[in-house]
């Protein structure tokens, strides 16, 4: 479960803010784990890296947002910072202590909704998961999300990633079963597409990356069918 920190002084504001999120969890089917702090002398005190992701008011009495976040920053590298603010020359300042972005107040829900969804795709890309695959030597380590597709070639499986492409001995089917679980399907029987690349169907293709690969009509079904619980469940 992602965890949200809410830093705002203004209690009005602080429960706009947790209602949004909560809006935004029916909206999306996400659930959000949140706690809030009324100054960020509260936040910093005893500060811990627990946090995805901390939403902080700029202006507050004991210690402004930006006085917090690099008091964070120094202990806590990877957390995403949003800034709530009512003035934009003061979220410029963000870029020092590597912030997202910024939202201005009075804050809107569709501005503040898409500001959330950049941050949790950001945190999705950071939970890669990588494959150790045997290659001619020895063994290469390969992220699983840079993967365009898998193809057939005899006894030999041909890997097209975002790093180039390269053969691996073994089967399309045991790497059909290593993958269970990850989005990869069928397009034809030679082969297998993360469906995480594919940006487009027309008629019998697919554009997956840089490629267009023939979509076979004993596959096509199960394909589509694969393709869009995949794009269903990726925009909850």
């Amino acid at each position: 479960m992602i965890r949200i920190a809410i830093v705002e002084d203004d209690r009005q504001v602080q429960q706009q803010l947790v209602d949004y999120i909560r809006r935004y969890e029916r909206q999306f089917g996400r659930m959000f784990e949140l706690t809030c702090f009324s100054d960020g002398d509260e936040i910093v005190s005893d500060y811990r890296p627990v946090y995805d992701i901390i939403l902080l008011d700029v202006q507050m009495a004991r210690m402004d947002g930006m006085a917090a976040a690099e008091a964070i920053r120094k202990v806590d590298p990877d957390v995403i910072l949003i800034f709530i603010t009512n003035m934009a020359q003061f979220a410029i300042r963000g870029y020092a202590v590597d912030a997202l972005d910024y939202v201005l107040k009075p804050v809107p829900y569709f501005a503040f909704s898409q500001q959330l969804q950049k941050a949790v795709g950001r945190l999705q890309r950071r939970q890669r998961t990588f494959l150790a695959v045997p290659v001619e030597g020895g063994l290469r380590r390969v992220s699983v999300e840079s993967i365009y597709y898998l193809e057939s070639e005899g006894h030999s499986v041909r890997l097209y990633t975002e790093d180039g492409d390269f053969l691996s001995p073994g089967t399309l089917k045991s790497f059909e079963t290593q993958l269970a679980g990850k989005p990869f399907a069928r397009c034809n029987s030679g082969y297998l597409v993360n469906l995480a690349q594919v940006t487009a169907v027309q008629q019998n293709e697919a554009k997956v990356g840089p490629y267009l690969l023939q979509i076979s009509r004993p596959k096509k079904k199960s394909f589509l069918e694969a393709l869009t619980d995949f794009i269903g469940g990726e925009s909850k």
